[in-house]
C-alpha cells in the first residue's frame, strides 16, 4: 500500500476560484442552451452555439491566465507540458472506435495526485494539443476541452483513500466521467441533428420536462454504446494501469517538491558571500 501524496501543482487562490467558479457557470449554460434559452432570442438557430463556443474559449484562456497567475511554477509547467504532450499522442490510438477513448485515465489519475488545478489545466492543454495534432479543430472543440477540464477537476476533489480502496474510486469515477462527459457533448449538436419531425428531436418551445424526456431518448438511442465502450475503457485503464502510474506520479511529486522555492546554486551562494562580507564589515566596524 503506497503513502497517499496530494501534492498541489497549481494554487488556486480566491480569485481564480471565483473565476473557475464563473467558467462553469458558463459551461452549464453553453451546455444546456436548449433547456434554459427561449426560442428565437438569437435570431438564428446556429447563433447560440457558435457564441457560446466563442465566449468557452475566451473564458477558458481567462481560466488558464488565471491558474498560472496564482501559483504555476517552472516543475508544474514541464509536467503539464509531458502530461499533455503524452495525452495527445495516445488518444489516437483509440479514435474513439465504438467508443473507446485513452485520454480519460490520464486525466483522472494526474487530477488526483496533482490537484484540481492541475486537472483543469490538463484537460484543456491535452484536448488542445489533440485536436492540433489529428485535424479536430472545430465548433466542438472548446465543448470538448470543457467536458475533459472539468474531469481533471473533479478527480482532485474525491475523497482520500489508498490501496485498493483509492484504485477502485478512481476506477469508478472514470466510469461515471465516459458516461458524463458523453451525457455534455450531445447536447451540444443535439438541437442540430435530427429531423424535427423526429420524436426525439429538439422542438423549441416545449417545457423543460418534454424536451429533457426527448433529449434522453436521444443520448440512449445514438450514444450509449459508444458511452459505454469510454466507460469500460476508463475502468479498465484505471485498474490495470493505475496503481503503477500512482506511484510514477507520486515519485515525481515527492522528486518536484512543485510548492517549495526554486533556488539556483550560484545565486544561492552569491546571496550567502554577501551576507558574510557583511557580517564581517559590521564587526570590523
Amino acid at each position: 500500500m503506497s503513502t497517499v501524496v496530494r501534492a498541489t501543482a497549481i494554487r488556486i487562490n480566491a480569485r481564480t476560484g471565483i473565476v473557475i467558479a464563473m467558467a462553469g457557470f458558463l459551461g452549464v449554460v453553453a451546455f444546456f442552451w436548449p433547456f434554459l434559452v427561449a426560442p428565437g432570442k438569437f435570431g438564428s438557430n446556429y447563433a447560440p452555439p457558435l457564441i457560446f463556443g466563442v465566449l468557452l474559449v475566451i473564458v477558458l484562456c481567462v481560466v488558464v491566465s488565471e491558474i498560472a497567475e496564482g501559483g504555476i511554477n517552472s516543475k508544474a509547467l514541464a509536467m503539464l507540458g509531458v502530461l499533455s504532450a503524452v495525452n495527445a499522442a495516445i488518444r489516437p490510438l483509440g479514435a474513439g472506435t465504438a467508443g473507446i477513448e485513452t485520454v480519460f485515465f490520464i486525466l483522472v489519475l494526474a487530477g488526483r495526485v496533482y490537484g484540481p488545478g492541475f486537472g483543469f489545466t490538463l484537460g484543456c492543454t491535452s484536448l488542445f494539443a489533440s485536436a492540433l495534432i489529428t485535424g479536430g479543430v472545430g465548433p466542438w472543440m472548446p465543448y470538448q476541452m470543457f467536458g475533459c477540464a472539468f474531469v481533471g477537476m473533479l478527480a482532485g476533489f474525491l475523497p482520500r483513500a489508498s490501496g485498493r480502496l483509492e484504485v477502485g474510486l478512481l476506477a469508478v469515477y472514470g466510469s461515471l466521467s465516459g458516461y458524463l462527459f458523453g451525457f455534455l457533448l450531445n447536447l451540444s449538436f443535439w438541437p442540430f441533428s435530427l429531423d424535427p419531425n423526429s420524436s426525439i428531436a429538439y422542438l423549441p418551445g416545449l417545457p423543460f420536462t418534454e424536451q429533457f424526456q426527448r433529449y434522453l431518448a436521444f443520448d440512449l438511442a445514438t450514444s450509449l454504446g459508444w458511452d459505454t465502450g469510454r466507460a469500460v475503457t476508463n475502468f479498465l485503464c484505471v485498474c490495470l494501469a493505475g496503481p503503477a502510474v500512482l506511484t510514477v506520479f507520486r515519485r515525481a511529486a515527492r522528486k518536484a517538491r512543485f510548492q517549495a522555492p526554486v533556488r539556483f546554486p550560484a545565486r544561492a551562494a552569491a546571496e550567502e558571500k554577501g551576507a558574510g562580507t557583511g557580517t564581517a564589515a559590521a564587526r570590523s566596524s
